[in-house]
């Protein structure tokens, strides 16, 4: 006999030796109901529907998951897994911010198969910040080369490419809002298959790099999955040693990102982002930019295009509909370039789209966005705002 029959049969015989039956019986049932919602309350339904309750106060970790079938322009069909999970450091602290886990999986009829870890943790006293993305992949995938007018000529072909990448980037508050730290930027790349290696210019299809820098940061964002408010300004600058990989030579790469968030109404939010990328002139193909993922120049076929250096701009309205629904839309443009000198306007690739959301856990959105570009067009999924 289980601890719950136990209990139920203790309080009925027990409680029924006095006068007030009913009421006892009430109270046997309200024990039943108790014990009933305390085994649900962990459940995986539970989990999935109620996840956008914060109770980071009352769990070590807060974390909601699904399968499902999957679909990328990329990948194709597949199936794929998702978890995310919120915690803090120190529960007792209602003024600490809840750290956010993600893990997604996807596997595809073509080969396709990707690992990634992304997340933030904040540290006791919300000094300080680790934030970082792990990603395994093997990609079946179109190829069109290695520049802006190599892609814009060649004919399509197939290649595989297996990659490792790890991005992490730790900062500390040294005054109000003002961060600097160091980063770490990680990638192994290898071409498994192509169709023609002419495509990469004659560079080796095997490319390590392992690259450490500096970061400056002033960041007023209330949560970074998805910021309601704030100001994120971010500069980084990062050497990738010859010694820490097979490039050959001492490359370096800078980064910069100005976002701004402005509630302008009810439910509704305008984002705006600036984004650019440029790396040291004769970069191996593999650290080169490639225009189009889940963030930036939405809709475009990732590395359609690929060259030295990328740039964006993207204005988007974040519309909060009923319940844990809201939609988007956007607007921008970007494109990638071999230098600053060489840069061409006609060069700018437009990119707009519309989205929806779903609050899968409390402020981490899940969306589906369908983005348009030129001559292009396909669906995102992914967990988050784009930026």
């Amino acid at each position: 006999m289980n601890k719950k029959v136990l209990i139920n049969v203790f309080l009925f015989f027990g409680l029924s030796l006095t006068p007030e039956v009913h009421a006892q019986q009430q109270t046997v049932d309200s024990l039943k109901i108790s014990l009933s919602e305390g085994k649900m309350k962990d459940s995986y339904w539970n989990r999935l529907f109620n996840g956008n309750i914060d109770r980071t106060h009352e769990k070590k970790l807060d974390i909601s998951f699904v399968a499902a079938p999957s679909y990328t322009r990329e990948a194709s069909f597949g199936i794929g897994g998702l978890a995310s999970g919120l915690y803090r450091l120190n529960g007792t602290d209602s003024l600490m911010r809840p750290s956010n886990v993600s893990l997604s999986g996807n596997a595809s009829v073509l080969g396709f198969y990707a690992i990634n870890i992304y997340g933030n943790n904040y540290f006791k006293g919300n000094k300080s910040r680790l934030s970082y993305d792990i990603a395994f992949t093997t990609k079946p995938l179109d190829f069109w080369g290695i520049s802006y007018e190599a892609c814009a000529t060649n004919p399509v072909i197939d290649y595989t490419r297996r990659q490792i990448k790890i991005d992490a980037d730790y900062v500390y508050e040294v005054v109000n809002d003002f961060h600097i730290g160091a980063t770490l930027d990680f990638a192994y790349t290898n071409v498994t298959k192509i169709d023609d290696s002419s495509y990469l210019g004659g560079e080796k299809q095997s490319c390590t790099a392992t690259g450490l820098g500096i970061s400056v940061q002033y960041d007023t964002r209330d949560f970074i999955p998805n910021p309601q408010r704030g100001v994120y300004l971010m500069f980084r600058e990062t050497v990738f040693p010859e010694g820490l990989g097979n490039c050959d030579k001492t490359l370096f790469r800078s980064t910069f990102t100005a976002d701004l968030y402005q509630k302008v109404w009810q439910g509704g939010i305008v984002a705006v982002d600036l984004y650019g990328r440029f790396n040291s002139e004769g970069a191996p193909w593999a650290m080169k930019e490639e225009l189009g993922n889940a963030y930036r120049m939405r809709g475009y076929y990732a590395g359609r295009y690929i060259d030295n250096n990328f740039i964006s701009c993207q204005l988007e309205l974040r519309q909060h509909i009923i319940e844990r629904f809201g939609c988007s839309a956007w607007f921008g443009g970007g494109t990638v370039f071999p230098s600053l000198n060489q840069l061409r306007w006609s060069h700018i690739l437009p990119a707009y789209g519309l989205g929806l959301r779903w609050e899968f856990k409390r402020n981490v959105n899940a969306r589906i966005d369908y983005g348009f570009g030129k001559q292009t067009g396909g669906f995102v999924f992914s967990l988050g705002e784009a930026f």
